[in-house]
């Protein structure tokens, strides 16, 4: 079967985000979608509200973390992983955890700009191709996709939405044998996956400024 995520949303329990878990559920619903994984910083606090309201939603616990000159999601992490590290320990923190590591946002300055060398040697698990939140949106993407074929890696895609608009913005299909999440993680790291969606506008920056100010 195949079932489309958002795998990288941020809820209030982010530091820079005015999405309830309740939004994102309803958001997710009317965008069509099967689930979402909720992906906060350097936090996992709002999984257990997730996970209680999924109803029939597959929802995939996250955590995006912040390590040195890069931003890692770790899928179904037992603990936070420490701020700070090298990309290469981030990784071996999120390993340690039986956890997958995934490369968010590869190209996304302020945020991110990665050295394919230092990345060879990180072991990742996949690459976040599709990243909303990335600009310019289509040039972003095909450098992020360069990255993971010369990795060698599957490839997620996201919205890394902060704000209600643009949850749903990014997804990632998923060919997976059913919607429980050992399943799809492991179909995940096996490659069985495409990665799509459109970028934010120019308006939807702004007004995250404005909620989130």
């Amino acid at each position: 079967m195949k079932i489309t995520l958002d795998l990288h949303i941020h809820s209030v329990y982010s530091r820079d985000s005015v999405n309830t878990i309740d939004t994102i559920t309803r958001r997710i619903k009317e965008a069509g979608f099967h689930g979402y994984a909720l992906a906060d910083h350097d936090t996992i606090e709002g999984l257990p509200e997730a996970l209680e309201k999924k109803g029939d939603l597959v929802v995939v616990p996250a955590i995006e973390v912040t390590a040195r000159a890069a931003h890692v999601l770790a899928l179904d992490p037992n603990e936070p992983i420490p701020m700070g590290l090298s990309v290469a320990e981030t990784i071996e923190k999120i390993h340690e955890q039986g956890a997958t590591a995934v490369l968010a946002h590869p190209y996304g300055l302020p945020r991110s700009w990665v050295s394919i060398n230092n990345m060879k040697d990180a072991s990742l698990d996949a690459v976040e191709v599709a990243n909303s939140a990335q600009i310019p949106y289509g040039y972003i993407c095909g450098l992020n996709r360069k990255l993971a074929e010369e990795l060698n890696l599957p490839v997620t895609g996201g919205s890394d939405a902060h704000i209600p608009d643009t949850i749903g913005r990014g997804y990632t299909i998923i060919d997976t044998p059913s919607p429980e999440l050992c399943d799809v993680i492991d179909s995940i790291r096996k490659g069985r996956t495409e990665a799509g969606g459109s970028g934010i506008s120019i308006y939807e920056r702004y007004k995250k400024l404005l909620k989130i100010g």
